[in-house]
């Protein structure tokens, strides 16, 4: 053991090898880590080393740096030992004992170190392929996130195209905004992108007619809905009306409330109706909304207010047919028409007010106007083909409720207000012609006789229907029909009543057409349909009863004039009734359209002179033909017993046409009549003395037409005292004053007519001064040559009757009056001679 720490003395005192850099660098840290305080410590610093060192191919000049360190510690452990041979020796042998368990260590190091530079060849063969591996792996990593993105635009782009297959277009554009803004800004370094953002804007396109296509469909459906929403608005118009004549029955100045005023609209709001949403029809506007702002959205929102406006006004043109009928007796044809109109009408207004800017006012206005004059003109070119009336007030009544349902949409009206004028024109013609077909049908069927009365319901009826009150009883009090006595008659015929009826049928159809719930009840319309119905009315009672009545003047029967006449003054008594009814049914303010006053007033009173004309014509006529028949022999000696036959037909005849023929008549007609049949009478009476062919009258004639003419006084006297004959007598006075001037006459004392005193007392004041010269120049000369015979022949006794002094005059007196008599003709002649003699 000391021969071999000698040895390793030795070795450590032979010269050193030149120490290279690596050494010097390794031996610092071989001796620190020998110098470990630990073994765990030498172990964690050696197995760095060992593995740096084969790591750098450092292994040889770690073995150097080893060596070295070891020797130095040798040199050291000598170095003690000198101090301590024996502590020296122990410590050579444990040094030995190192150096061999070193030496052991080397070779294991060694060992260890050729197998930690296999392994650390593996490892670094592995550590490349781990580098390898987790270049691919950041590769697939990319090219999976890539793939990600990608497949996230994809499913964005088929997300768009599933929602629009689902009709889901703006949810779509959403997407699409989402997939070009947010989504393709991810992966623009991908080609997908681009493709894609080329195909955003026929995806948009695709989005726009997907939409107008949902937008074509619901204007088709809207379209087809129209009639049926137009026909819900009627229908709740017309609940609106009804609601409103409630109240007004209700409420006085409720009632004065037309259809949408103000007070109406205020009363009404309790009854909420929408009419676009209700059980019967819903009208979704959603399709518009998304298409206006899809639209909106891709910047296409005046292109898209142009098409809708286009499309509307080609279903605007859908919507009105080429022609119309109106024979349809429900009118459903117009209906129809009118229905669809408002429908479309109230889509428009609603379509306005549930967007912004977009539908003009102008533009609907505009298809407002356009679809009115359409119709105006379909229903006024259809108006011809009405020819009843009845049909033609039902067109009117779907006019008015159309009116007044687009009125409360606050559409203009003043075009189809001119319309209902128009249909109005119509009915008062269709009118007019029904009741002058009426009216004619009764004038001509009448029978022109008072008419019978069979119990007192039926004249309860006829009174309630004709505009006649009858006269009250001697009391002075109303008659009670329950008093009178059945059958009886009443003055007028059975065309007068029927005619009453039908002029208050004609008030009341005529006021059908402006009934309270009707735009025609307009003051413009009222009075209108007031100067109509007076004009209608004036017309049919001027031309169709007046001028009929006037016709049947013609006929020769005096009954059936009378009868014209009674019914003619009964109609002019009817006017200022019917004028009265008028006033009080007339829709106008008085104020606005002034007093009533019917032309057929004057018409009847000018109609009832031509009847009382056509009376005294054939009551005349036959006054004529009677006196015609009178055979005076006016120079025949014999007086007559009894009165001429033909003044007793005369009489006769007169008394039967007052107690029948005139019987009906009133009063002052019927004293009129008499009257001037009197006069007519006492005028052709007068006419037989004063003929020109007549030169003489014996005073046997003028006694007998004295007597004819006093039994026709004593007939007029005779009469009861309602026939006033103390009147009728006033026609005979200048017959009576020249029949009493005759009989002076022919007794010689016609000078009395000359005698101014008397004709101041009155006695001859209505003869005539030439026709009472006249006759007393007949009658006188006559009388004058027939004393001298009736003194020499006894020819007077004839002449007593004539006058109490005849029978008291002698031969002498007889003479003396006959001078006398001379005389005065004489002076007739120098006083009245410029006037000629008649004939």
């Amino acid at each position: 053991m000391e021969l071999h720490a000698l040895e390793w003395a030795n070795k450590a005192r032979e010269p050193r090898a030149p120490e290279t850099g690596q050494r010097c660098i390794l031996t610092p840290l071989s001796s620190q880590i020998i110098l470990s305080a630990s073994e765990s410590d030498y172990l964690d610093q050696l197995i760095p080393l060992l593995k740096n060192a084969h790591t750098q191919t450092q292994v040889t000049p770690l073995l150097h740096a080893l060596n070295h360190v070891s020797a130095d510690r040798e040199a050291e452990i000598e170095r003690i030992c000198n101090t301590n041979h024996q502590e020296f020796i122990g410590s050579v042998q444990q040094l030995q004992s190192v150096r061999q368990g070193t030496a052991t260590l080397t070779a294991e190091i060694m060992a260890l170190s050729r197998s930690i530079e296999a392994s650390t060849e593996k490892l670094a063969e592995q550590k490349k392929a781990l580098v390898d591996s987790r270049g691919v792996r950041q590769n697939i990593d990319d090219a999976t996130q890539a793939l990600k993105d990608c497949l996230e635009v994809l499913r964005l782009a088929n997300q768009v195209h599933d929602l629009l297959g689902k009709k889901n277009h703006y949810a779509a554009l959403r997407a699409l905004d989402e997939l070009q803004n947010v989504h393709l800004r991810e992966v623009t370094r991908y080609k997908i992108a681009e493709m894609i953002e080329r195909s955003v804007p026929a995806t948009q396109g695709l989005i726009a007619e997907a939409v107008m296509t949902d937008l074509n469909t619901w204007l088709y459906r809207i379209r087809e809905t129209s009639q049926f929403l137009g026909e819900v608005a009627f229908y709740h118009t017309e609940m609106r009306r009804a609601r409103q004549k409630q109240r007004a029955e209700n409420d006085e100045y409720l009632g004065t409330a037309k259809l949408n005023s103000p007070v109406e609209l205020v009363a009404d709001e309790v009854e909420e109706f929408d009419v676009l949403n209700n059980d019967e029809v819903q009208v979704d506007f959603s399709p518009l909304f998304e298409c206006l702002h899809i639209h909106d959205a891709l910047g296409q929102t005046d292109k898209f207010r142009s098409d809708y406006a286009a499309t509307r006004r080609r279903q605007k043109d859908l919507l009105v047919p080429q022609t119309l009928d109106l024979l349809d007796e429900e009118a459903n044809a117009l209906s129809s028409l009118l229905e669809g109109i408002a429908g479309f009408a109230i889509v428009e207004k609603a379509t306005m007010a549930k967007t912004e800017n977009f539908r003009a006012q102008a533009d609907v206005d505009e298809l407002w106007d356009s679809m009115c004059q359409s119709a105006i003109t379909l229903i006024s070119s259809a108006l011809h083909t009405i020819t009843n009336d009845e049909a033609l007030l039902k067109i009117k009544g779907v006019i008015a409720l159309f009116i007044q349902t687009m009125d409360s949409w606050h559409y203009s009206v003043a075009a189809l207000d001119g319309l209902l004028l128009t249909v109005f024109a119509k009915y008062s013609s269709l009118l007019q012609t029904r009741f002058s077909d009426d009216f004619a049908e009764i004038v001509s069927t009448d029978d022109y006789m008072p008419m019978p009365i069979a119990n007192a319901d039926e004249y309860t009826r006829v009174l309630s229907v004709s505009f006649y009150t009858p006269p009250p009883d001697e009391h002075g009090h109303e008659i009670n029909p329950a008093d009178l006595d059945f059958p009886c008659v009443l003055p007028f015929s059975q065309m007068y009543p029927l005619v009453c009826i039908d002029i208050r049928n004609l008030l009341t159809q005529l006021y059908l057409f402006a009934d309270d719930s009707s735009p025609a009840s307009s003051p413009h319309h009222a009075t209108l349909l007031d100067s109509t119905l007076q004009t209608l009315l004036d017309d049919l009672l001027v031309h169709n009863v007046i001028r009929s009545l006037l016709d049947r003047l013609r006929s020769q029967y005096p009954g059936q004039i009378v009868q014209i006449l009674t019914n003619l003054d009964h109609f002019e008594a009817s006017c200022a009734e019917i004028e009265d009814l008028l006033l009080s049914a007339r829709s106008a303010p008085a104020s606005a359209a002034g007093p009533v006053s019917l032309r057929a007033t004057q018409a009847f009173t000018d109609a009832k002179t031509a009847a009382e004309k056509r009376i005294f014509e054939l009551v005349n006529s036959k006054i004529d033909d009677l006196i015609e028949t009178a055979e005076y022999d006016w120079l025949s000696p014999y007086q007559p017993e009894q009165v001429s036959l033909y003044m007793q037909e005369l009489t006769r005849y007169l008394s039967n046409i007052m107690s029948s023929v005139l019987l009906g008549l009133p009063y002052t007609i019927k004293d009129m009549i008499y009257y001037t049949a009197l006069q007519h009478i006492a005028e052709n009476l007068l006419a037989l003395p004063l003929d020109p062919a007549i030169p003489k009258i014996s005073s046997e004639a003028a006694s007998a037409y004295v007597m004819d003419v006093g039994h026709l006084v004593a007939f007029v006297e005779g009469l009861e005292a309602a026939d006033r004959p103390e009147v009728l007598l006033e026609g005979l006075g200048e017959l009576r004053e020249v029949v009493d001037l005759i009989g002076l006459a022919s007794v010689g004392e016609g000078e009395v007519f000359f005698d101014q005193e008397v004709v101041a007392g009155g006695r001859f004041g209505r003869v005539d001064k030439l026709r009472g010269a006249e006759l007393l120049e007949k009658v006188e000369g006559r009388k004058a040559g027939s004393a001298g015979v009736g003194v020499g022949g006894g020819g007077g006794g004839g002449s007593s009757s004539l006058s109490p002094a005849v029978g008291m005059v002698g031969g002498g007196y007889e003479e003396g009056h006959a001078k006398k008599a001379s005389t005065t003709l004489g002076d007739f002649r120098d006083r009245f001679g410029q006037f000629g003699r008649r004939g």
